[in-house]
């Protein structure tokens, strides 16, 4: 059996989840109990209760006029004319002990006419007795229990009263849950945040388990960092000496060399640039995405790209970081005028996410092969033919790692309107 259409139904958040497990049997075994107490108490024992009722005022039928077993039974007798009696029994709306106070009468009391249950006090009787009708006034408690209802509200009180003291213990107990999923999050996003492992034992192993982890991580890039600035400088000191040594050839020999020695120096500043991690220094800050955008594509166009910023919406402030999202917006705009002619630059700011799209007219990538061009040293022809550039594969891997560091992620598409590629970096809030 197929339970997939009640997933539909269920809280997805995990307080949601608890306080419906926590609810649920509760309620269920209120109205177990409920049911049972309606059955065994309303029914049974108000039907015992007013069959007794039904043989003392048969008693007091039988002695009529005389009113001696009346007032020894305690009940009020009086004649009345048949104006008098209601056309129908009555009761009111919620006394559902009075359904079962007037069936029994009913059944057991032939020379029954109308029922009243005004009060939880009163019940009145319209009987024929054997020279007119009568009307008898008898304490409503000697037919059915007094206040039958006090079990279900006190039930109901304590119900709410301890669902509630539950909930909040509960509460308690799943907020190392969610401290710990914050902790993660943020440091997903590239954020520290202090955490300290709480709550029952199984939370605290997971806590523990996460701080060993980020440990693990952060002493990782410590040490790569630390490694790759050592590569650099080694690696730079034989260019410069190349350099010096090509400097003595003859033009026609060192001229072509230097340009190889130049491609491998920026191949090589590429590489450390991407492998150092330089995206995930400096801390995130508050900064409006339209004003850093704009300012963005304008110190584009000074640099002589063809770009403009056709489109913004939305205002407000997200956290980002400047130095990472300015490379990030700048290899793609440098993409685009160097693989097209122009490029097209807007922003989408809402409740929910902040998009920086660019567009470009130029050859676009294959939908088949966009997933490979996130990857670092990847080149593709003739969609980005080499001829075009000196790049080594790294600018969509390094935006898309600043997007990933800011919690959001890189997408590739065909432009609608400029028939090249698409670039949106989309960033949740």
């Amino acid at each position: 059996m197929s339970f997939e259409w009640l997933k539909r139904y269920m809280p997805r958040g995990l307080y949601g989840r608890a306080a419906l497990i926590l609810v649920l049997p509760v309620v269920t075994l209120q109205l177990v109990v409920s049911i049972v107490f309606i059955q065994r108490h309303f029914e049974g024992v108000s039907e015992q209760m007013s069959r007794e009722v039904a043989r003392q005022v048969t008693l007091v039928l039988a002695d009529l006029p005389d009113r001696a077993t009346a007032e020894a039974l305690a009940i009020d007798t009086a004649a009345v004319a048949p104006e008098d009696v209601p056309a129908e029994s009555s009761r009111r709306w919620y006394d559902f002990s009075g359904i079962v106070v007037t069936r029994t009468l009913e059944r057991f009391l032939p020379e029954l006419r109308q029922i009243a249950l005004p009060t939880d006090r009163d019940l009145i009787l319209y009987v024929q007795g054997p020279d007119s009708l009568y009307r008898l006034d008898l304490d409503r408690r000697r037919a059915s229990a007094a206040n039958p209802h006090q079990l279900l509200v006190n039930m109901g009180f304590f119900g709410v009263l301890m669902t509630v003291i539950a909930f909040v213990y509960l509460r308690n107990q799943l907020r190392p849950i969610t401290r710990l999923a914050n902790a993660a999050e943020a440091f997903g996003r590239g954020r520290h945040v202090p955490y300290s492992p709480s709550g029952a034992v199984e939370v605290r192993s997971a806590g523990n388990a996460f701080l060993d982890m980020r440990a693990r991580i952060e002493r990782q890039i410590e040490q790569r960092t630390l490694m790759l600035s050592g590569v650099s400088h080694d690696l730079r000191t034989p260019l410069t000496r190349l350099r010096l040594g090509l400097s003595m050839l003859d033009d026609e020999d060192r001229i072509p060399m230097e340009r190889d020695v130049d491609d491998m120096q920026k191949l090589l500043d590429a590489f450390l640039e991407f492998a150092r991690g330089d995206a995930q220094s400096g801390a995130a800050e508050p900064v409006d995405p339209v004003a850093f955008v704009s300012e963005v594509v304008e110190d584009a166009r000074r640099g002589g790209a063809d770009v403009t910023l056709v489109s913004a919406e939305g205002a407000g402030q997200v956290a980002l970081r400047p130095t990472a999202m300015r490379r990030a917006v700048e290899n793609l705009i440098g993409n685009a005028v160097r693989y097209g002619s122009r490029a097209e630059v807007s922003v989408a700011l809402t409740d929910k996410f902040l998009r920086i799209r660019v567009e470009d007219d130029g050859p676009g990538i294959a939908a088949d092969a966009r997933d490979d061009a996130l990857r670092p040293f990847v080149r593709l022809d003739p969609a980005r033919n080499q001829d075009k550039g000196s790049g080594v594969g790294l600018g969509l891997a390094i935006t898309a790692d600043i997007a990933r560091i800011h919690g959001g992620v890189l997408r590739l598409g065909e432009s609608p309107r400029l028939g090249g590629l698409r670039a949106d970096i989309v960033i949740g809030r």
